[in-house]
């Protein structure tokens, strides 16, 4: 199953955590989802966003941080299960009971510098990759909150993950972070990085001229496989960074058209899942058949050759008799 899809842009501000909460939200909501958020990023926001403060810093006071597991299994080389640094329980939506969270703390970037030094980057590559490879049996869509730019930890994620997925603002700095990624997959063509699931044009003022013109340049290159539907600037999501103490519904957070936005938003990336999950299987039904049409010719061909050899084995015979 095909299912981990990293967040990120190499230009920060684009929205990405708060992007990252209303998917989830979203799907365990309306697409009853079973979501698993990875917190890659070290300023943790998506962290802040999704559980409540005293279990944010009971997990990170305690050790029991994605970062805490990546230090333990990466540079002290200790056995340890990702699973136990899972966080259930999270989000403040009331019908949204079916996320986890891998919290992040600020001490990842100390954490990338010293597997740099050590370099530890195949490990933290593996881990990454093992970790991923069983929570895609677990969850139905895991989702990779990553760190703008290009860290060792999203380089990785970029690598391992099936799809990344890039919210771009519609303005020009942020369209040079979705070049930058552009051209780090030029620089290296033969390496296997997830499969680009497109561009959600985020944090659109609606009533910008501006706005509307980058909208419009972005869509314009195909490339970029935007959706449909452009995520405007609006209140209710600028406002996700409070966790309320009490559960409240979907609709109390998300009010009006900002919810409709984020269901069509979901909508159109589960077909974009399924059409993907759809052309990898017809891949592989034809690599496999192109391979057993190659296996039955090439035993027509030892067949033809036995034959051969057999009759001129007997005309050598006659010849001699």
């Amino acid at each position: 199953m095909r299912n981990a899809i990293t967040v990120m842009n190499a230009k920060g501000g684009v929205g990405t955590s708060t992007l990252v909460l209303a998917l989830a939200e979203t799907l365990a909501t309306y697409h009853c989802k079973n979501v698993l958020v990875i917190d890659a990023d070290g300023q943790a926001s998506v962290s802040h966003m999704l559980a409540r403060q005293p279990q944010l810093d009971a997990a990170q006071s305690g050790g029991r941080t994605f970062v805490d597991y990546l230090m333990d299994t990466v540079l002290k080389e200790e056995a340890a299960n990702w699973r136990d640094f899972v966080l259930a329980d999270v989000s403040d939506v009331d019908d949204a009971r079916s996320i986890a969270l891998l919290p992040s703390d600020t001490h990842l970037a100390l954490f990338e510098r010293e597997v740099a030094k050590g370099n530890h980057e195949n490990k933290l590559r593996a881990t990454v990759g093992a970790l991923l490879a069983e929570a895609r049996s677990s969850y139905s869509i895991v989702l990779i909150d990553g760190a703008p730019g290009l860290s060792l930890l999203t380089e990785c994620f970029l690598r391992e993950a099936d799809f990344h997925l890039s919210p771009s603002k519609p303005d020009y700095i942020s369209t040079r972070g979705l070049k930058f990624l552009r051209e780090f997959r030029q620089r290296d063509p033969q390496a296997v990085l997830a499969e680009n699931l497109g561009v959600i044009i985020n944090m659109k003022d609606p009533h910008s001229l501006q706005d509307e013109h980058f909208d419009r340049w972005l869509r314009q290159d195909a490339e970029h496989r935007c959706f449909q539907r452009s995520m405007p600037r609006v209140t209710p999501l600028q406002a996700t960074g409070f966790v309320s103490p009490q559960p409240r519904s979907y609709w109390a957070k998300y009010p009006g058209e900002t919810g409709d936005y984020l269901r069509q938003l979901t909508e159109e990336l589960l077909e974009r899942l399924a059409t993907a999950q759809n052309n990898a299987k017809f891949a592989e039904t034809l690599t496999q058949s192109t391979e057993e049409a190659a296996g039955r010719s090439d035993g027509k061909v030892r067949a033809r050759w036995s034959t051969w050899k057999e009759r001129k084995t007997l005309q050598e015979a006659l010849k001699r008799s």
